[in-house]
């Protein structure tokens, strides 16, 4: 997906929320906004909103002499996340599909994303999202793609949502155990997103082979990952892609059998699935 004007006017307003999340003094807080204004306007509409706000975040960092910017913030999605998992696993426990609960569990946790236009309360999806249904259904051949499945690699998306991603591949390895599974992250710290030291910290370890994609851009972009991620990618029977940076960076792509896990946050988004903002998604390519 290349970048429309609606996703300028969305980076813009990340600075304003990058300022919040750091307890930017007036005049810090001024200059990360007018940074991120000027640098609006020399944009390339040849790339995706990913990759757009790759440089604009780096350029933020920098302003603000952080690494991460939203190091605080992600210790905390993590922590509300973890706080989750209890019921979440008396949920699948209990439950007659656990691939269904398990697949909605993991586009739930989705909605912690710093860089939505559209905000939700993960408590609030929580409460909701087993009830609801997915407006692009491919559920039934997401199966039926496993089943017949010898690599699968998940590409994460972000910190606290990473946790939701555990036990979705802890349930995918009790169904298909025969699986090699690789769970990709982002190559640096970039906005909210997973990187290798949070799933580390959650033990993805034990569970599958873990992936340092090399990307610098919210979202898994093919041509700036390093040479194994690539082959990784090229060569698994199918990738399940979470949430809606991934899809912008991943729609269209050169391969098929790509599995979309999401949340619709965003107008731009939605017009693209021709869904409406709000809805789940489970969409094969």
């Amino acid at each position: 997906m290349k970048i429309e004007e609606a996703c300028i006017e969305c980076i813009i307003n990340q600075s304003v929320r990058v300022a919040d999340a750091i307890h930017a003094s007036a005049s810090l807080s001024n200059e990360l906004t007018s940074t991120v204004k000027e640098m609006s306007k020399s944009f390339s509409s040849d790339e995706t909103p990913p990759e757009v706000a790759s440089v604009v975040y780096e350029k933020m960092a920098k302003i603000a002499h952080k690494t991460d910017l939203y190091d605080e913030v992600k210790e905390l999605s993590t922590k509300k996340a973890l706080s989750f998992v209890p019921f979440l696993k008396e949920k699948l426990q209990n439950s007659k599909d656990k691939f269904l609960i398990a697949t909605k569990m993991a586009v739930a946790g989705n909605v912690i994303d710093l860089a939505a236009a559209v905000r939700f309360d993960l408590e609030e999806e929580l409460d909701k999202v087993f009830d609801t249904h997915f407006a692009d259904n491919d559920i039934d051949l997401l199966q039926e793609k496993l089943q017949n499945a010898k690599k699968v690699l998940i590409i994460g998306d972000n910190v606290g949502e990473h946790i939701f991603d555990y036990l979705f591949i802890e349930t995918l390895k009790e169904l298909y155990p025969d699986i090699k599974y690789s769970y990709m992250v982002r190559g640096n710290p970039i906005i909210n997103d997973v990187t290798l030291k949070e799933a580390k910290e959650a033990g993805f370890e034990k569970i599958c082979e873990v992936v340092d994609s090399g990307v610098n851009t919210p979202g898994f972009v093919y041509n700036r990952a390093n040479a194994y991620s690539q082959k990784l990618f090229d060569n698994a029977d199918l990738v399940i892609s979470k949430g809606m940076g991934n899809y912008e960076c991943m729609y269209p792509s050169h391969r098929k059998d790509i599995c979309f896990l999401l949340k619709v946050k965003c107008g731009v988004v939605a017009s693209s699935l021709n869904k409406e903002v709000g809805d789940i998604i489970c969409k094969i390519i």
